[in-house]
């Protein structure tokens, strides 16, 4: 893969993984103060709903479809208006994209940020004439799935397809990868993620199919693609997701990259940010044309 990539994945690894902590404390920090500062951009038929807005640039579909994209940050840092940037791309490509805000923890532990969701995407589907598609990175990936079982359960209609970056499924930490990728992961090592895990669960199980899909029921999913690192920590939690899914009957496939870290579709400097995107893209395109014979 690119000189980039490993280069970017060698820094992240020398300078920000030892101080990960910190560095989420200083990131939490600036957010509120930052966020203060990025105008407000509901989407205009549910201005109700926090999140951000970003109309296709354009597109050949009517009605035009819709990608519920939910952010990363380990369920503890981001806001949908920081990934403006992401929803371009998408939107470039034909899709109106909403971002759903969600709680945050330590403050709000789950299930706080599946409620918020929840609510989001049965609020903007009501309103929505279109199809809908739903996408993802890091927590938001494994929240996307606990979406999707939820919906499934309550008899709300799925989105068409979803396309899953580097998804942490997985709150029990119990994946063999966390240990094996400790040394080689860009980012994590297995006591930030299981510190990360106890803030946002609070008093709840580990192992609930909702806090941590990857245990979960996946019957009746819609076609999944998921991207994960070779060297990611959280390689698992993509890889059992994918055999859970294939298991339960649903269209899953996964691709692993080499040499990327964690959740690089967001760092766009990077020459493989724009294919996984890209390719996602095509994905989703494709089970949309599907849809539509």
């Amino acid at each position: 893969m690119s000189f980039i990539s490993r280069q970017t994945a060698a820094f992240l690894r020398r300078a920000i993984k030892p101080n990960l902590p910190a560095v989420v404390r200083l990131a939490r920090a600036a957010q509120a103060m930052l966020v203060k500062n990025y105008p407000v951009n509901p989407a205009p038929f549910a201005p109700s709903i926090a999140g951000d807005w970003t109309p296709a640039s354009q597109s050949d579909a009517t009605p035009r479809p819709l990608l519920f994209f939910l952010h990363g940050g380990g369920y503890m840092i981001g806001a949908p208006r920081f990934f403006r940037f992401v929803s371009r791309r998408f939107a470039r490509a034909g899709f109106d994209v909403f971002m759903p805000a969600y709680r945050l923890a330590p403050e709000h532990v789950f299930p706080a940020a599946l409620a918020d969701v929840l609510r989001a995407y049965k609020v903007i589907a009501a309103q929505h004439h279109g199809p809908i598609i739903i996408a993802g990175d890091s927590a938001g990936g494994g929240l996307a799935i606990s979406l999707m079982i939820k919906l499934r359960d309550e008899g709300v209609s799925l989105p068409e397809a979803a396309a899953l970056f580097s998804p942490w499924t997985d709150l029990s930490v119990s994946g063999a990868s966390v240990r094996r990728h400790e040394a080689c992961d860009a980012l994590f090592t297995r006591k930030t993620i299981l510190l990360g895990a106890r803030a946002i669960l609070g008093t709840a199980r580990a192992r609930d199919p909702l806090a941590s899909p990857v245990f979960g029921d996946l019957h009746g999913l819609p076609p999944l693609l998921i991207h994960v690192g070779e060297n990611e920590a959280l390689r698992d939690d993509s890889e059992r997701l994918m055999r859970r899914a294939q298991e339960a009957g649903v269209d899953a496939q996964i691709k692993i990259w080499p040499d990327v870290p964690h959740a690089w579709q967001l760092m766009t400097f990077i020459p493989e940010a724009l294919r996984s995107r890209d390719e996602a893209i095509a994905f989703l395109r494709e089970k949309l044309a599907r849809r539509r014979v």
